[in-house]
């Protein structure tokens, strides 16, 4: 039979691999530690990420997610995508893949007519760039088992999308630095070095954070989302 897209509660054995995977005492993001320990990140699972037999209902659940957000935007939350395949993509290979499937999730997103959160930029080049789905600005952090990072090495590919408001909530509050140099002390203490790409947002494009490669300043988002000439 088929494998369908199903939640974390209809295919548990990949959902419970992940959330053990981060409440690892190692792994270093506090920030998605934090949203397994409230009941705030959200497990799902899609068939191949080289594939688009999923995006709309990934597309649908974005939007569920912004909705509720908006409704309740208390505590640090995430929303995983577990891919079954492919398990082999080297590090390039993967962000190609991610890539592809951000870009069909904001075409779907554009052709339902819903707004760029006017907060970020839709330019990759932008350091203001951040995603937006359903009227809510997002980042995304690609995992795979052929992450140099030890953070980003899982078993299987997964896409973690994180609203972007509510890291800003924590930087109004004064709680943003506190945390991300928690976080870069950890990850350098799990990896042995501190991650090459990591920048403050308006400081450099998000965009080369995402999948997790080392790219070098030369690099081009390989993304254009289909709004970007409204704001010409």
């Amino acid at each position: 039979m088929e494998t369908q897209f199903l939640d974390s509660e209809q295919r548990p054995s990949h959902s419970d691999q992940f959330r053990t995977f981060i409440a690892h005492a190692d792994f270093p993001c506090v920030g998605a530690k934090s949203a397994l320990a409230s009941g705030l990140l959200r497990t799902i699972a899609a068939r191949d990420l080289t594939s688009s037999w999923n995006d709309l209902e990934i597309h649908r659940e974005l939007m569920e997610w912004a909705r509720a957000y908006r409704a309740d935007p208390s505590g640090l939350r995430s929303l995983a995508v577990i891919f079954d395949t492919p398990g082999d993509l080297d590090e390039k290979a993967f962000e190609q893949a991610l890539w592809e499937r951000i870009q069909s999730l904001a075409d779907k997103d554009a052709w339902k007519g819903l707004p760029y959160d006017p907060r970020v930029c839709p330019d990759p080049e932008n350091p203001h760039f951040s995603l937006s789905f359903g009227g809510e600005a997002f980042f995304v952090i690609g995992l795979h088992p052929g992450a140099s990072r030890p953070a980003r090495r899982f078993s299987k590919p997964v896409l973690v999308f994180n609203l972007h408001d509510q890291f800003e909530r924590l930087r109004a509050d004064g709680r943003y630095e506190r945390m991300r140099e928690r976080i870069l002390a950890r990850d350098a203490e799990l990896a042995g070095s501190t991650n090459p790409m990591l920048a403050r947002h308006g400081e450099a494009s998000e965009a080369a954070q995402y999948s997790g490669r080392v790219v070098q300043n030369d690099w081009k988002c390989p993304f254009k989302d289909p709004r970007a000439d409204d704001d010409d």
